[in-house]
């Protein structure tokens, strides 16, 4: 650091000195500045000026930007100053103090090359009135005691010195050294000689400074108003959001959610719901749950597929290819999906069927859903229903809860990612209910094609359009489905399979899954077709090919161990013989249900919800009262259909030659085998009667008959449901003769040809007929 001393005896009106270029700086007459020096032409004129021991010259830039400034760069008005010190920095730049003599102007310059020399002429202020000059210098003192208050930055160390000043020009120049002001206002003030113009326009620079000052005071009090002032992060984010509104910018979180919204071209409804929670964000404060609860609800309105769908399939080959290739048989769904594009097709606007596949486990019915998705060229969601209870999970919550979320209707439509998804609900008939609702109830709005049009999700709460959706669900049986919900479906039945089916799906589908799923080909692995047929008649009993495909699987599985262990095992083949030896024993016999002609025993059939069955009713006569007695797990139904068998038999006692006191001697036990499962329906009326008949009359019943059909107390047989189910399992069975009532001639067009070839089916309106049969008198 060094002092410099000029020559102070002479100050000349007309000087010659070096100048520097000051860059986003003005420097004022009677202030003191600092600044730091780096360019060569600058640090040369410092240089010349402590070798000749002269002031310096110093005018601020037009444009602080420019590096190397020619003259007209350079304002010509500025200060002639005196350096008071240099403090050497790095980079061999310098740190300048200068205190500010007097103004002057260039009059011409005398070196431009390698530093700036001007001449210059010293010009100070002028007054030409002074009433004028003392009414504008109180207001201008006025002013800035007023900024003071405004502007903390004004310390009273800065601003009792300036109040001691009594020259106006020193006041406004030395003001203008300690504001933070413009350099171009301060330049304008610095190039006006008259003192009353630099007065007013000091005056007016300062009020419209203070007009700014109160506004971001403005701002900040309304910041302050809304906002904990511990919380620090929230009240710069306040602030730059108040700012943003007093200048009109819109540019911030909530315009990008609108703008994310407006894309997805809205329904009315939702984008006025939209627009009035994104105003509620400006109202709380974003460490309050309600939010991110907000946010998170414009979300899901953003990621929901209002308008976005897929494109329809158009043909029906290629759809009737896609529905071939990926399942065997099921010609009722087939046809009607074929239905449902035949008429897309022709009107280019169809809603949405409801459909209700109801059928035994393991034929398809999850599978083919899928593959229905696939032939249309939709998306598909599956929602599995089973021990569902709660009616929140197909309508959502309010979001008045913690935790809150939609139902899983409207979220699987968000995973589907399109508003015309195959939307499976499967396994709809093992809903239940509890003290939070009835879900079945939920589902009627879901699945009525007249309301779905404005679904409402407790948690969105706005409406949604579901008529584009193609709802399929699935169940077992019909009876647990209440009627309301049934009668919105269209009911597909999806029957159990025979045994040539079975094997046609083993070979299509079952085999060639399992080898991929164990890592073999073809080449490795032949199963014969007797070996399939042995797995189906001597491993698995089944409506479905559920169990057929583990049994399957487990062959595989075996032949894959010997690869594995040896990869020189030649080609498996497995024929019928060898299918014990990778499955062990049997586990079912193709026996007959009796395996001889019985007296007070006869075969029934029956339909669960896995299939069709046989059962056995078994009567035992014992002296006694006359009373009944039912066991084996019998429903109110099969109950009242043994006690009608029995009024039955005697009322007619005496054409079978019963005598009548027997019924009061003697009590009367009918028994179901397999006491463990539950059994109900009237459709073992004659079967009942037929075995009471038997026990009576001694007469034994045919071990190859067996038959279905409720019975009155006029003997009359009355239709029965599932005669297909019923069937397959008779022919599973080795049955040869099966009764079944005369109304039901009409289903025999459902049994396949296979079957119906190899049983007898004896179509009968009256017991009589049936007790003809069964006792041979009439084979």
């Amino acid at each position: 650091m060094e002092e410099i001393i000029t020559n102070e005896n002479l100050i000349k009106e007309v000087v010659t000195v070096p100048m520097i270029a000051l860059r986003g700086k003005v420097l004022l007459p009677k202030t003191f500045l600092s600044f730091d020096v780096g360019r060569a032409m600058s640090l040369k004129a410092i240089d010349k000026a402590r070798e000749i021991k002269s002031n310096i010259f110093i005018a601020s830039q037009k444009n602080a930007f420019q590096d190397n400034p020619k003259k007209e760069d350079v304002f010509e008005v500025g200060v002639v100053a005196r350096i008071k010190q240099i403090v050497k920095g790095s980079n061999n730049s310098v740190k300048v103090q200068v205190e500010g003599l007097y103004r002057a102007k260039i009059i011409e310059y005398v070196n431009t090359n390698d530093m700036f020399s001007v001449i210059v002429e010293r010009s100070d202020y002028t007054s030409s009135n002074a009433i004028e000059t003392e009414a504008l210098f109180r207001l201008a003192k006025n002013k800035i005691f007023e900024y003071s208050l405004l502007d903390k930055h004004l310390t009273k160390e800065v601003l009792i010195p300036l109040t001691d000043i009594e020259e106006a020009n020193e006041f406004i120049d030395n003001s203008l050294n300690v504001l933070s002001l413009k350099e171009k206002d301060c330049q304008e003030i610095l190039e006006t000689t008259d003192t009353v113009e630099r007065l007013t326009k000091f005056v007016t620079l300062l009020t419209n400074e203070l007009e700014i000052l109160k506004v971001e005071k403005k701002i900040s009090n309304k910041v302050r108003e809304n906002i904990d002032k511990s919380q620090k992060e929230y009240y710069l984010r306040e602030q730059i959001k108040a700012i943003h509104t007093e200048l009109g910018d819109d540019e911030d979180e909530k315009e990008k959610i609108k703008e994310d919204l407006r894309k997805k071209n809205l329904p009315k409804e939702v984008w006025e719901k939209a627009i009035a929670e994104i105003n509620r964000l400006d109202k709380i404060n974003p460490s309050s749950p309600d939010y991110s609860i907000i946010l998170n609800y414009l979300d899901w309105i953003k990621q929901l597929p209002f308008n976005e769908v897929t494109t329809d399939t158009e043909s029906l080959v290629e759809a009737k290819e896609i529905l071939d290739s990926d399942h065997f048989g099921l010609e009722k769904v087939k046809q009607r999906i074929t239905e449902y594009i035949a008429v897309l097709k022709l009107t280019k606007k169809l809603k949405g069927p409801i459909l209700c596949f109801v059928g035994p486990p393991g034929v398809g019915k999850t599978s083919v859903a899928k593959s229905i998705a696939r032939a249309l060229n939709r998306n598909f969601v599956r929602m599995s229903l089973g021990g569902v209870k709660d009616e929140s999970e197909i309508r959502g919550h309010r979001r008045t809860y913690v935790g809150a979320m939609p139902g899983r209707i409207i979220t699987g439509l968000k995973n589907a990612k399109s508003a015309n998804p195959v939307f499976l609900l499967d396994e709809i008939d093992k809903l239940s209910s509890d003290i939070h609702g009835d879900p079945a109830s939920a589902l009627l709005e879901v699945l009525d094609p007249e309301q779905n049009t404005t679904f409402r999700d407790r948690y969105m709460d706005i409406p949604y359009d579901l008529s584009k959706v193609i709802f399929i669900t699935t169940a077992n049986s019909l009876e647990t489905i209440p009627y309301p919900l049934l009668d919105r479906m269209e009911v597909i039945e999806l029957t159990g399979y025979t045994n040539e089916e079975k094997l046609e799906i083993a070979k299509r589908y079952l085999i060639p899954k399992a080898l991929e799923n164990n890592g073999l080909k073809s080449k490795n692995l032949t199963i014969k077709e007797d070996a399939v047929k042995e797995i189906i008649e001597g491993y698995t009993l089944e409506a479905g090919v559920r169990n057929l495909e583990r049994e399957i699987n487990s062959v595989v599985r075996k032949v894959a161990t010997k690869f594995a262990e040896d990869a020189t095992t030649k080609k498996q083949v497995i024929g019928k013989t060898s299918v014990g030896k990778y499955l062990g024993i049997k586990k079912r016999q193709r026996d007959l249900a009796l395996t001889e002609d019985e007296v007070g025993a006869a075969t029934g059939l029956a339909w669960t919800a896995f299939g069709g069955t046989t059962l056995t009713i078994e009567i035992g006569l014992m002296a006694g009262k006359g009373d009944i007695i039912l066991t084996g797990k019998l429903g109110d139904v099969m109950k009242e259909s043994a006690r009608a068998a029995i009024s039955y038999i005697r009322a007619n006692a005496e054409k079978y030659n019963i005598s009548e006191d027997r019924f009061s001697q003697t009590d009367i036990h009918i028994h179901v085998p397999e006491g463990a499962t539950p059994k109900d329906g009237p459709s073992a009326g004659i079967t009942m009667a037929t075995a009471i008949l038997s026990a009576f009359t001694k007469k034994p019943v045919r071990k190859k008959v067996a038959m279905t059909g409720e019975i009155t107390l006029r003997g009359k047989v009355l239709p029965i449901g599932g005669l297909k189910e019923k069937s397959l399992a008779a022919f599973r069975m080795g049955i040869t003769d099966v009764i079944i009532p005369k109304e039901n001639q009409k289903d025999l067009l459902e049994i396949p040809n296979e079957i119906k070839e190899k049983l007898n089916f004896i179509p009968v309106s009256n017991v009589e007929k049936v007790f003809e049969v069964a006792f041979g008198e009439n084979k």
